[in-house]
């Protein structure tokens, strides 16, 4: 006989389940095995099945950016594109609930890990397009944290590697980029002139 258990237990166990996928992400990225990564992305899932979109908005939108990031460091360790590219799906689908408007440091994290994912895949597929979407990704980020927080940092960060990956890869299309987010590329410390 199977008891019925209380709306506001399953939705703790979920909420257990979305903050043990961040703890495991946070193993993962530490250590070379994806075990927990791989854990990571099962707790996210299984956060799901209570989580809607429907019923908790904003704490589905957190769930799907732990997938995504999950998702992402998991695809910087393989060679394709194909968990890169669930990264970057999971990353807009908490887009949608996860506005600047509504939450906006939540919003430009998010945009800071679809621009780390977006850039990864441009690489790999030696597209400039997306590693100059990435690149406003991050300044997007970046123009919401205006204190000198992790956070804005990692998106200065993001930035650079940006432009770093252009200058390399791209050299004779880097520049129109550039110019595109000129005025906060220089605000942001990230070029000179």
């Amino acid at each position: 006989m199977r008891v019925a258990r209380p709306a506001l237990l399953i939705q703790n166990d979920s909420e257990t389940e979305n903050n043990l996928s961040q703890a495991l992400t946070s193993l993962g990225e530490r250590e070379s095995s994806s075990e927990h990564l791989q854990q990571a992305i099962t707790a996210c899932n299984e956060a799901f099945k209570e989580l809607t979109r429907r019923r908790v908005p904003l704490e589905w939108a957190a769930t799907q950016n732990n997938l995504g990031t999950a998702l992402m460091d998991l695809g910087e360790r393989e060679s394709g594109t194909a968990r890169l590219e669930q990264a970057v799906a999971a990353f807009n689908a908490a887009l949608k609930e996860c506005t600047r408007e509504r939450v906006p440091r939540n919003w430009a994290t998010t945009q800071t890990g679809l621009g780390h994912a977006l850039r990864d895949i441009g690489q790999r597929t030696r597209d400039a397009n997306l590693i100059c979407e990435a690149l406003g990704k991050h300044v997007s980020a970046w123009k919401v944290f205006s204190d000198a927080s992790y956070d804005a940092t990692d998106a200065s960060g993001g930035a650079r590697k940006d432009i770093g990956v252009l200058e390399q890869e791209f050299p004779d299309t880097h520049r129109k980029c550039i110019d595109q987010h000129h005025d906060d590329l220089k605000q942001m410390g990230v070029i000179k002139n």
